[in-house]
């Protein structure tokens, strides 16, 4: 009897799948996620309003939020407006933040959505999923005076 409930118990991992611990791409966002969060998230601005956005966008169990996908959103001086990670960042300056090799991504970000109004741009962050710093790059785009991005982590 439970040789067959084992057997069973296998079958059922097999054709639904079962949770084991392992993260494989699938559980990664890709760049073509990341663009389309961005693209949902200014429509969300659109339908919704800055306020009601960014709460929305902030929201760790909200519906921008996706494996290691979330959305973020600064002014043009590098405030931070929302987080879908970090809550605490809302409301700051973050115009000197480096990464851990010292790249000063925030003006960089600013200073590619002063020149486009798209880019991607590399740097290091934290994984949420994985809790370590990995090499990231963020989808940006320019919405009025807003930069709305999404990024994915690259192993």
């Amino acid at each position: 009897m439970k040789k067959m409930l084992f057997i069973a118990g296998i079958a059922i991992c097999l054709s639904v799948g079962c949770p084991t611990g392992y993260t494989g791409a699938g559980d990664q966002g890709a760049k073509e996620e990341a663009v389309a969060m961005v693209k949902k998230a200014i429509e969300y601005i659109k339908a919704n309003g800055n306020e009601k956005a960014f709460e929305e966008f902030s929201d760790l169990k909200g519906k921008f939020i996706d494996r290691d996908l979330y959305v973020v959103v600064y002014d043009m001086n590098a405030k931070c407006l929302a987080h879908g990670q970090k809550k605490s960042m809302v409301g700051k300056e973050l115009i000197d933040l480096k990464d851990t090799d010292g790249k000063e991504y925030m003006k960089e970000r600013v200073e590619l959505m002063k020149k486009q109004n798209s880019a991607w741009q590399d740097y290091k962050f934290m994984n949420p999923v994985s809790k370590q710093i990995e090499p990231k790059s963020m989808y940006l785009e320019r919405h009025g005076d807003l930069i709305v991005g999404c990024g994915i982590y690259k192993k």
